[in-house]
């Protein structure tokens, strides 16, 4: 239980510790947002294959689930509006509709409900899928919250409120922690069947979303770096797999 306490905590934080850091110039966010989604796209696709996907299908014997994730995260994304997004296309799109705020942050938190749910999941199964399922997460979650922040930004609010509500909607990932111990009690399998929607959802993004994100560069010495970003995404994963006992 601690371990799940410690990992949703330290996915909350990073939406308040890396904003900060990029908005105070710590961090070139610019020059290196290619290079950490590529990344981000290397664990998840070698968590959901490496280890996601066989540890959910030993229990469902199915592939009906994955199937229902890739299309669960393709709903959200059209029509919640969470997944990651430059800031350029973001703030053009929305740069005049207040109102959207509302909207952001509410798919923000949905969001992360879901991200508190599968966490929960996966170290209920077991420790080392619990450890894979919260890097996946969080390599993704720092340039998602950046391009959702920036629309809170744009739609009116100052950069303090907008730092607290992004932080709230953080939160929100104990919620999908509490809804999955309590629907453990009363839904068999619930937990292999989170881990099912999970690694689809995860090939969904990383698929359709991240990687495409990165076709935006042609510079061929940066493609090069971001090839290898995703490479040791992926090598990073498969070792992970290797040296922690489940």
């Amino acid at each position: 239980m601690l371990e799940i306490i410690l990992s949703i905590f330290i996915i909350s934080i990073i939406s308040v510790v890396g904003l900060i850091l990029i908005f105070f110039k710590k961090f070139d966010y610019e020059k290196n947002i290619y290079y950490m989604i590529s990344f981000a796209a290397g664990t998840m696709l070698a968590a959901s294959f490496f280890e996601v996907i066989p540890e959910s299908l030993e229990a469902t014997g199915t592939v009906n689930y994955i199937f229902l994730g890739i299309i669960l995260f393709l709903f959200i994304e059209k029509y919640i509006h969470w997944h990651h997004c430059n800031r350029e296309s973001c703030e053009d799109k929305h740069k005049k509709v207040k109102p959207y705020v509302f909207l952001n942050l509410l798919g923000d938190g949905l969001h992360n409900f879901i991200d508190g749910a599968i966490i929960t999941a996966a170290y209920m199964t077991n420790f080392e899928l619990g450890l894979l399922t919260t890097i996946s997460v969080a390599v993704h979650e720092l340039p998602q919250e950046i391009g959702d922040f920036s629309i809170l930004l744009k739609g009116g609010l100052k950069f303090r409120k907008a730092l607290l509500f992004n932080f709230l909607t953080a939160l929100t990932a104990f919620l999908g922690m509490f809804f999955t111990i309590f629907a453990g009690n009363y839904i068999e399998n619930i937990n292999p069947i989170l881990l099912s929607i999970a690694a689809g959802g995860f090939i969904y993004l990383a698929l359709s979303d991240i990687i495409p994100e990165t076709h935006k560069e042609t510079e061929s010495k940066k493609i090069f770096k971001q090839t290898l970003f995703l490479i040791l995404g992926i090598i990073l994963v498969y070792l992970l797999i290797m040296l922690v006992p489940e």
